[in-house]
């Protein structure tokens, strides 16, 4: 009787390990089954907005004498893709400000209506700039060359040659994250432009322009909006004299592309279309984008379906 109720107890505890072994096994297939989904789903909606950005350099692309043709102004064109649902905007490169063509009082009025700095910080900092690039070893009045960061103590000293990316701004002496951060968003290594242009800088840019005022600026993009919402030349913007360009010959196109199951991915570009037939277009920039609200237009224009309707090609 003895040896029975041992038998059972082992049993029974045979029983409980096995059902805990068996548990675990089927979480953990489970959850690589997740992991694999979601593997797929990324996969999926990245393929999708690498798609996108293809389709809108491709509309860029177009005569402009071509009906409802797409035009770098920064609106809101909305898509399907299968059950992908696609949002994307194009803004000519002009609309920011070329850290390394941009004159002295726009970098200037960048770090203070931008960046947040007094005058004084603005013109130190636009001086520290310019002997970055610049190239010669000559040191501005409040700027900064080699000798200079040696006595801060830094491993480095300027290039004394073009920024090959916004984030080079870092290595500035003085500059901080924050700063760089505040500007970022607003500046271009690849217009190549000395200026922006007026057609398409937001707001922010538009104020960097030195002897204008918020008021000024305002007026200026509700008259700009209702220019381009009539088909209408953009309207003149006296104080921006001397620090207006042309539109660059370079894109950035931002496509969002969203899936049912909530998985979501952004690709970010800088294209520069080429006259090489093999080669229509060239990335400067191709990287993962942040998730975000709709954004509006350059000229203020809501966001609206692009002239498929539906969208699906």
């Amino acid at each position: 009787m003895r040896e029975d109720g041992i038998a059972l107890v082992a049993a029974l505890w045979l029983t409980v390990m096995l059902t805990v072994i068996a548990s675990g096994f089927a979480f953990s297939m489970h959850s690589e089954a997740l992991s694999a989904r979601n593997a797929l789903s990324v996969a999926q909606a990245r393929a999708t907005a690498d798609g996108a950005i293809e389709r809108v350099a491709f509309e860029l692309a177009r005569p402009r004498t071509t009906p409802d043709v797409w035009m770098p102004d920064g609106q809101v064109h909305t898509w399907t893709d299968g059950d992908a649902a696609i949002t994307a905007t194009a803004v000519d490169e002009a609309a920011r400000i070329d850290i390394n063509t941009a004159t002295e009082p726009l970098l200037k009025g960048m770090l203070q209506n931008i960046g947040g700095l007094d005058a004084d910080a603005a013109q130190a900092m636009a001086e520290k700039i310019e002997d970055w690039r610049d190239p010669d070893d000559l040191t501005r009045p409040n700027g900064a060359e080699a000798n200079e960061y040696r006595a801060a103590g830094m491993t480095y000293v300027p290039t004394n040659a073009p920024f090959a990316t916004v984030g080079e701004l870092q290595r500035v002496l003085t500059m901080t994250p924050g700063l760089v951060a505040r500007l970022a968003d607003s500046l271009t290594v690849y217009s190549r432009q000395p200026g922006v242009n007026l057609a398409t800088a937001p707001r922010d840019v538009l104020l960097s322009i030195p002897g204008t005022t918020a008021d000024q600026i305002d007026m200026f993009i509700a008259q700009r909006a209702d220019a381009i919402a009539n088909k209408l030349p953009i309207p003149l913007l006296p104080q921006a004299l001397g620090y207006s360009s042309a539109a660059a010959p370079v894109w950035r196109i931002r496509a969002e592309a969203a899936l049912p199951d909530g998985v979501t991915f952004v690709r970010e570009a800088v294209l520069r279309p080429s006259s090489d037939p093999l080669r229509p277009v060239i990335a400067l920039l191709w990287q993962e984008g942040t998730k975000q609200a709709a954004p509006a237009t350059a000229a203020g224009a809501t966001a609206a379906p692009d002239q498929y309707g539906t969208g699906k090609r």
